[in-house]
């Protein structure tokens, strides 16, 4: 497999730093807000990475961390009169609504917050201080650009021009215009924590470094997210990272292309810009993720309606091509094929391999995706009542297989009763406030997955349908 690697700008044969294992850190959301359209692209795209991975074979540890403090939370905890942490537990609870209907939790995720990581995060800007690449200010520690080797190397920026280019940093305690923030004092009303510098808390930058080394290593396989991160943020973690371990951070730098709405650059003073959740108040949230695997991760990709709509048109092809062949193995008798059908067979297998090529080669998912569809083509102009049972079995088979990589068409889990209880719970409260949008909502999402609500005199009762 060849992945295209940011830091050496070529496409690299993957040889992973243990045998069979893969150890990944891709960025996640600050919990200010929902995730919107652009954030759901990485979280996605290198979930399917993820998922490949596992169906080639590998273990794979994936982290995918929560930034839960930052001056986004601080300022939403102001305006709304609550706490950072209340904004957050708000926001990781949504996310990970929204991140079921991705299929972005099918197998284990790991999702640190930074707040979980004060004491390392204290341990690792010690060890950077008595290096001398680090120094405080008045309780405010900085990250000396001077002590960094070869920075720039990820985003192929020159230091003397960054440096020359810079805005006069209105922050005149730091060295260098460059410097960045390792730990901020503490200011009134803002969470802190102790520290040698005095209470504080954590700058951005520090908290994925420190993640990523007390959950994978002080080396990883793969860093990955949106290429807006290659500068500074991920420049700035290997540069405090491999100046303190003084070993590669990540071996693999992974970044997808940014998303634009109408042909135009997604931004909130554009007044375009659209949560997952408002995705999902028209369609069903695993459209979206096929429509962020329908072109190259690399390449731009442009959200609109109609494309939208093109996308759900395309996957209910390949869904009504599920439940035919599941239709035809409810009729078909037992059997083996005879030589002409086991041709067939290795018909399937060829677009199997198709299918491979193209994952294999950089994650081409809109490769991967046409070699899906013309399996698909294959099954329903080649396979009907009279085909053996043996050949529609492995036709199905191959489909769902190669469909789960890609975190489609899979079968979904029943839901239990627990969760009905509770989202019952969640409707009732918001019936008493009045809120019946989410009312509404919370009677969608059960719908759809099977379970039928019926108000009565006695309560709300339910049944599965």
């Amino acid at each position: 497999m060849k992945l295209y690697n940011s830091l050496t700008r070529t496409k690299e044969e993957f040889k992973p730093i243990n045998q069979n294992q893969v150890r990944m850190y891709n960025c996640g959301p600050t919990v200010y807000n929902y995730i919107h359209v652009g954030n759901a692209r990485p979280l996605v795209v290198f979930d399917t990475l993820r998922r490949y991975f596992i169906y080639k074979g590998y273990d794979v540890k994936f982290v995918v961390n929560f930034t839960d403090i930052d001056d986004k939370l601080i300022n939403k905890a102001i305006e709304e009169k609550t706490t950072v942490n209340e904004i957050a537990e708000r926001y990781i609870k949504e996310f990970k609504e929204d991140a079921l209907g991705l299929s972005l939790y099918d197998y284990e995720t790991i999702n640190p917050r930074a707040t979980e990581y004060i004491s390392q995060i204290v341990e690792f800007i010690k060890g950077l201080v008595e290096k001398d690449a680090a120094y405080n200010v008045d309780g405010n520690v900085y990250f000396s650009i001077d002590s960094a080797k070869d920075y720039g190397k990820l985003s192929k920026k020159n230091l003397e021009d960054l440096i020359s280019g810079a805005r006069v940093d209105v922050n005149e305690e730091k060295r260098s215009p460059m410097d960045f923030s390792l730990w901020k004092k503490e200011k009134a009303g803002e969470p802190s924590w102790d520290s040698p510098w005095g209470k504080g808390r954590p700058g951005w930058h520090i908290e994925c470094s420190v993640m990523a080394k007390a959950l994978l290593g002080d080396t990883i396989d793969i860093h990955s997210g949106g290429e807006d991160l290659q500068f500074p943020h991920h420049e700035n973690e290997i540069a405090q990272s491999e100046t303190l371990t003084e070993k590669p951070f990540a071996n693999y730098w992974l970044h997808n292309g940014m998303i634009t709405i109408d042909n135009q650059k997604m931004s909130k003073s554009l007044g375009n810009f659209f949560t997952v959740r408002e995705v999902k108040n028209e369609y069903d949230l695993k459209v979206l993720r096929f429509f962020l695997l329908s072109a190259h991760y690399r390449s731009p990709i442009n959200f609109s309606r109609e494309v939208m709509e093109q996308t759900k048109n395309s996957l209910d092809r390949l869904y009504n091509c599920k439940i035919n062949l599941e239709y035809l193995l409810g009729k078909v008798q037992d059997g083996d094929g005879d030589e002409s059908e086991n041709e067939m067979l290795k018909e399937i297998d060829q677009y199997k391999k198709e299918f491979c090529n193209a994952m294999d080669d950089d994650l081409n998912t809109a490769d991967a995706i046409s070699s899906l569809f013309e399996l698909t083509k294959f099954i329903n102009t080649r396979i009907d009542k009279n085909t053996s049972k043996s050949i529609l079995i492995y036709a199905y088979d191959t489909m769902m297989e190669l469909s789960k990589v890609l975190g489609i068409l899979e079968k979904e889990d029943e839901i239990l009763e627990d969760e009905i209880t509770q989202l019952i719970e969640k409707r009732t409260e918001a019936r008493k406030n009045k809120d019946y949008k989410l009312s509404d909502e919370i009677r969608d999402v059960l719908k759809g997955k099977g379970i039928v609500l019926e108000d009565t005199s006695d309560g709300v009762k339910w049944k599965r349908i």
